[in-house]
Parts: structure tokens; C-alpha cells; sequence
């Protein structure tokens, strides 16, 4: 098995993984899974509460149409499954299926099986034009589009009615004179998680919003002169008080259910936060607009996540089609993204899910989504040097110097 200097070096510094690896996780054989060709564990990232029972509820009736096959389910964090990963990968005990954002790094190691070995090409041409881009690399498709989802900016109308402001902020100088009308009105204007969690989404907000971005599939430009200026602005926001305390260690779950609580004035949300407002805070009066940028242009994050299969000294390819051509299938698959609140990477999810009212301002947003460079072999580099660095701007890091750090360590550099 080929390992590169990323997973060395990821490991090296990754000693909560190490307990976790100690904790939990897949048995016996080399090449990851336990048991033969008929056994297969699946990791996946928890987007919320219901993750592991949504996913043992597909897995039990999968095993029930599939009864020679059996499925062992692992779920781990979105703080903590990139350096669980990487830690198993060392060890030679990556899982059959793994369910995660970024992929690319996977696939120059060699490490992965194309799409095209691991599901049915009915499968294959059912996900969208745009999704299937995103997940291949010069030519060859190497992840599953799994969900989709894109950014908006929630804002609370009490608030706003409170601050004197009736439209929702389309420029940065919109956004700074509402929020300075917001904290005048004693209410914490806005929610910038920059914590481990996920602060390359935050980060990429500003980034994009100033006309910058993180690269493409062959070039990252964490610290163009573009992606700079977004920099400076958070850095400003967060100088003028206009966030929560200490940006730089907040994660973007739990200060989500703050904006829930009626805490913040605005915050950017996702697909599911619809969802969670309904079930964790019904009254609440909130409107969904487009991301403020530089200039008003629109602009929304678009984040696709994936799933993918490992190689293995056991072929398992077989079993790994029948269960994934199984999950795709639209029944099983649009009740999975519906319980979750994201958005369908499948036309004919796409078909089932298109008249719920929940997801539609997303939906109307995506022509305008801007995505990570997932096909990028350094991305998974560039978001840990993200996630651990960009916090720096509230202890006050000179931006420019700051970048430039972050992309050194993206690169290797």
C-alpha cells in the first residue's frame, strides 16, 4: 500500500485519533475489514442525532434483502474522522466504505477503487452533470456524490425589527452597518465559527465573498491577494466586536443552536438548520437570504460530500456495489437526505425532493455555488492547515502573513 508524506505527518500529531483507533473501530485483516469477502464496515461522518440510527435502519434492510452480506457501522465526528482515517489508513485498517468530504488525497495515493468498479452505470449516470465533475479527476470518477448542500444567511426578524433594519445585508458595507445597528440594539450581531470543526466553510464565505477562492483541481491559492482582503474583513468584524467571544475556538454545531435559541442576529446555516429550527425552536422568526459579498454579487457555497471505496487484499467489490447501488436506489436514498435536510446528488432525487418547500432556497441558490477544490491532491492538507490556523486572525495575525503560512503548509512548501 502506497502512503504519502500527508498521512505520515497527519499522523504524527493526531494522538486523540490514537486513543479513538484504541476505543473503537474495525477488526482483524489487512487491507481493513474483518471477516471475508461479505463483510464490509462503513465509516460515516454524524451530521446530527439521527445519523447512526438512519444508517443502521438502511444497513438492517439491506441485510435483510442481502442476507449473505453483513455490514458493520462505524460513526465518527466531523471534529475527529479526518484524523481517525488517517490514523487507520497507517495502520493498514481503512474501511471498505468511508463517507467523508474530500477524497483526492485517497486517490493519488492509490488507495481507492474508480466509481465505476463499485457501482452499477445506471447508478453512475443518475448523479448530476455538475456532481460528477466535482467528484472525478482527469477523466476518472473516483467518488460518489453522497449530499449536497449550500450556504445561506439566516437572520433573526425580531433582531432586525429591534435594530431599526428591514432588508437583510447584500454588500459587506451593508452587513458592517447592520451589525453595528445590532450591537447597539445589546445583540450579538453575528456567529463566525472558526473552530476545528469546520472553519474552511466560514473562512470560504469571506474568501469567495471577496472574489478569491481556496484553487482548483491542479493550484491552491489560500493566500492571494483576494483571498487576503476577505482575511482582513473577518479580522475587522471580529475587531469591531461584531461576533461571539473568541471566534477562533467555536464551532459552527453548537453556535448554531444559539442563532437557534434566538441569540445572534445572523449566522450562515445550511439546508438542515431549517429542520432543527422547527423541532428545537418552532416560534422562532427568521428569514434565509443570499451570503453578503465584497460587491453584492451572488455567491453561495456549494459543499458536496462523498462516499468512496478503499481497496482491500479481499475483493469486496461485489458486496460494496450490491449495498451501494442499494442506497442509491431513490426510495432508500431520497428518505436518507430527506431525514437529514440536505439536498439530493441524484436526478432522480432531484425529481422526488424538488417540491419540498424546506430545501427550495437552496435549491435556487446552487446556480451560483462555489465549491472546494475536493479533486485537489493537497486539499485535505489545506483544510486541516485551515481548520487549525485561521482562528489566529481573532489574536490578531497579520492576515497576509497569516495566508501564506496556511498555504506553505497546504503545499508542503
Amino acid at each position: 500500500m502506497k502512503k504519502s508524506v500527508r498521512w505520515g505527518a497527519a499522523v504524527a500529531t493526531a494522538t486523540v485519533a490514537t486513543l479513538t483507533l484504541a476505543s473503537c473501530g474495525f477488526g482483524g485483516g489487512s487491507g481493513g475489514s474483518a471477516g471475508g469477502s461479505n463483510a464490509l464496515n462503513l465509516m460515516v461522518a454524524s451530521y446530527s442525532d439521527n445519523t447512526k440510527a438512519e444508517w443502521q435502519q438502511v444497513i438492517k434492510d439491506f441485510e435483510a434483502k442481502n442476507k449473505d452480506i453483513t455490514v458493520n457501522l462505524d460513526v465518527e465526528s466531523w471534529t475527529d474522522i479526518n484524523n481517525v482515517i488517517k490514523t487507520r489508513i497507517q495502520a493498514g485498517k481503512q474501511p471498505d466504505i468511508l463517507n467523508i468530504d474530500a477524497f483526492a488525497g485517497f486517490a493519488a495515493d492509490d488507495l481507492l477503487y474508480p466509481a465505476k468498479d463499485i457501482v452499477s452505470s445506471s447508478t453512475i449516470d443518475d448523479f448530476q452533470p455538475a456532481f460528477k465533475d466535482n467528484a472525478s479527476i482527469d477523466g476518472t470518477q473516483w467518488g460518489l456524490p453522497f449530499i449536497a448542500s449550500a450556504r445561506a444567511l439566516f437572520y433573526n426578524k425580531d433582531d432586525f425589527a429591534k435594530a431599526g433594519i428591514t432588508d437583510p445585508p447584500k454588500t459587506w458595507a451593508d452587513f458592517e452597518a447592520d451589525a453595528a445597528k445590532l450591537k447597539a440594539a445589546g445583540i450579538t450581531p453575528y456567529g463566525m465559527p472558526l473552530g476545528s470543526e469546520e472553519a474552511q466553510a466560514e473562512t470560504a464565505v469571506w474568501f469567495y465573498g471577496a472574489g478569491g477562492g481556496y484553487g482548483d483541481a491542479k493550484t491552491l491559492t489560500l493566500d492571494s491577494a483576494e483571498n487576503t482582503t476577505g482575511a482582513t474583513e473577518m479580522q475587522k468584524i471580529i475587531n469591531q466586536g461584531f461576533t461571539q467571544a473568541n471566534p477562533g475556538s467555536t464551532n459552527r454545531t453548537p453556535l448554531m443552536n444559539v442563532f437557534i435559541q434566538g441569540k445572534l442576529g445572523m449566522q450562515v446555516g445550511l439546508p438542515p438548520t431549517v429542520g432543527q429550527i422547527k423541532q428545537n425552536n418552532p416560534s422562532l422568526k427568521y428569514g434565509i437570504a443570499p451570503i453578503p459579498t465584497k460587491d453584492g454579487s451572488a455567491f453561495t457555497l456549494g459543499v458536496a460530500d462523498h462516499l468512496m471505496a478503499f481497496k482491500s487484499k479481499t475483493d469486496r467489490r461485489p458486496a460494496i456495489k450490491k449495498f451501494l447501488d442499494y442506497f442509491y436506489s431513490p426510495a432508500v436514498y431520497t428518505k436518507w437526505v430527506g431525514a437529514e435536510g440536505f439536498l439530493p446528488t441524484t436526478k432522480t432525487g432531484a425529481d422526488t425532493m424538488g417540491s419540498n418547500a424546506d430545501i427550495k432556497p437552496f435549491l435556487d441558490l446552487l446556480p451560483n455555488a462555489k465549491f472546494y477544490p475536493s479533486t485537489n491532491k493537497d486539499w485535505s492538507a489545506a483544510q486541516g492547515a485551515v481548520q487549525s490556523q485561521i482562528g489566529q486572525l481573532g489574536q490578531g495575525a497579520d492576515p497576509a502573513t497569516l495566508l501564506k503560512s496556511i498555504q506553505a503548509k497546504a503545499t508542503g512548501q
